[in-house]
Formats: C-alpha cells, structure tokens, sequence
C-alpha cells in the first residue's frame, strides 16, 4: 500500500513539493527525510535573502513555518507508522548510527 501523497506547495515553475511515506518530495523525488530548522544551517543568509519568510529547509528546500508545520506533522504520521519486520528494523539501525556517525564527525 503506497501513502497518499501531503501537498505542501507547488513551485513557481509548477512542480509539486509534498510528502510522500517518510520523505519530503520534489517533482515526485526524495528530497529529504527531515527539516532542519533554519537558526541551524550554514547557508541560512542566502536561504534567507532568496526567501525572506523561510524558518525551515529540506534538502533544497525552503519553508515557511506554515509549509514546515504540515510537513512536519506527515513525517512524524510516517514515522509513526511503525513497520515490526526485520528488513524496517535493519533499515532503522542503519540510519540511527548513521545519524550519530555524522554527529560525531564522520563524513
């Protein structure tokens, strides 16, 4: 069974950013699977000169806290979704010690 796709936006240019199972989406394409609050990344001056109302980004992606709230609320339903079988339980691992991986340092 395939999730039904949450429409956050469209671009200017008519491509549909939503989320999708437990991925933000552009055009259909995993863009990210978490936001990140916009205080807390790199490039948060050009985000902010390109769109002034962005408090979030995913991947690519800038939202404004009303886009981010509802994508935000999809990943966490997606999440929720919880999946008991080997291969889901692997799959979890996997990105847990890959996120402390690159906590701590790793590339």
């Amino acid at each position: 069974m395939h999730p039904e796709p949450i429409l956050i936006r469209t671009t200017h240019d008519g491509r549909r950013v939503e989320v999708i199972g437990r991925h933000l989406c552009l055009d259909g394409r995993p863009e990210a699977d978490e936001l990140v609050v916009l205080d807390e990344h790199p490039n948060r001056q050009a985000i902010l000169k390109a769109v002034p109302l962005a408090t979030h980004v995913a991947g690519r992606l800038p939202l404004t806290l009303p886009e981010a709230s509802v994508a935000q609320a999809a990943l966490r339903r997606a999440q929720d979704d919880f999946d008991g079988s080997p291969q889901a339980a692997r799959e979890r691992l996997r990105q847990v010690v890959w996120r402390k991986s690159v906590g701590d340092g790793v590339e």
